[in-house]
């Protein structure tokens, strides 16, 4: 039985669920709480026997965190606290941390991110990351906990909240709005496909070792700039839509992930194209405006 825990804020959208209890019934149920509420989890954890915890809650949007760090420590650090205790106290064997590539900071223009690369993060969400991380491997070596962390680089993919690169960029060109990029849009990312760091998480909660960090990349380094002209390109829109907007504070200059640990112990690698997958997710952004036109709507944000 899997029981999603999330408190709804304004990126929550019950939405993404639609389809998922009338196709698995009594093997799902959802749990409205905050992880942060000691009191709420215990009861969770006493109504049931979970084999694992898999925290993938988070407040993520990095502009969000330089304006109003409270809310993401409060999530990010205190909800992975309360979490980790819980688990431990109510036997729960194993416990997943997902997280990111940000805790790792900058490259340059050489390199990749490896397990043992150095924590130097740039913003206050990649910083309570990194410290939700720390705890939780902390308590694999003080108290033996099964705790697993898994650092990945940029997800796309559908039914994402159109505050991230990617589905901001198709919406915006489809309404024929300007599209903000950051400073001369050089920043480099690595994308990965929702589907192949899902495939990841799996593979890490049954065969990764406790104590273990696995970083699971896309293999598909790319310039902000080029991809806002691939989306443009896709949707037959001029690159007269894109407006150069003053760059973020703290702004990390390149991300690149090392997966070859995940493949040699994991047996895990992407699968998914970059080209193929974002011509994919942009498809799917055409076809369900009434997903995320409602969404803009009720949160009145973009």
């Amino acid at each position: 039985m899997v029981t999603n825990v999330d408190v709804l804020t304004y990126a929550g959208n019950l939405a993404n669920l639609d389809g998922v209890v009338e196709e698995h019934g009594e093997r799902y149920e959802f749990f409205k709480a905050d992880i942060a509420n000691p009191d709420q989890m215990d009861a969770l954890m006493t109504e049931h026997q979970f084999y694992a915890v898999i925290n993938f809650a988070a407040e993520s949007h990095v502009d969000r965190s330089i304006n109003s760090p409270e809310n993401f420590i409060h999530t990010n650090v205190i909800g992975t606290s309360v979490l980790l205790n819980a688990a431990r106290r109510h036997g729960v064997q194993r416990f997943v941390q997902i997280s990111t590539d940000e805790v790792y900071g900058s490259l340059g223009a050489k390199g990749k991110f490896t397990e043992q690369s150095p924590l130097d993060p740039s913003s206050p969400y990649s910083a309570s990351k990194a410290g939700a991380d720390l705890l939780a491997l902390a308590c694999f070596k003080t108290f033996g906990q099964e705790v697993i962390v898994t650092r990945c680089s940029n997800n796309y993919g559908p039914y994402q909240f159109p505050e991230k690169l990617i589905p901001l960029m198709i919406i915006k060109a489809l309404r024929d709005e300007a599209l903000p990029v950051y400073g001369n849009g050089l920043n480099v990312r690595d994308w990965i496909h929702v589907k192949d760091h899902c495939a990841g998480i799996v593979a890490a909660l049954f065969e990764g070792k406790p104590g273990s960090v696995y970083n699971f990349g896309g293999n598909s380094e790319m310039v902000n700039l080029d991809v806002v002209k691939m989306i443009l390109k896709k949707l037959a829109k001029p690159e007269s839509l894109i407006s150069f907007v003053e760059d973020r504070l703290g702004h990390d200059r390149r991300y690149a992930i090392d997966f070859s640990f995940a493949q040699r112990e994991l047996k895990w690698k992407p699968r998914k194209n970059f080209g193929e997958g974002l011509e994919e997710t942009i498809r799917w952004y055409i076809d369900n405006q009434g997903w995320w036109q409602p969404l803009l709507e009720r949160t009145g944000r973009y």
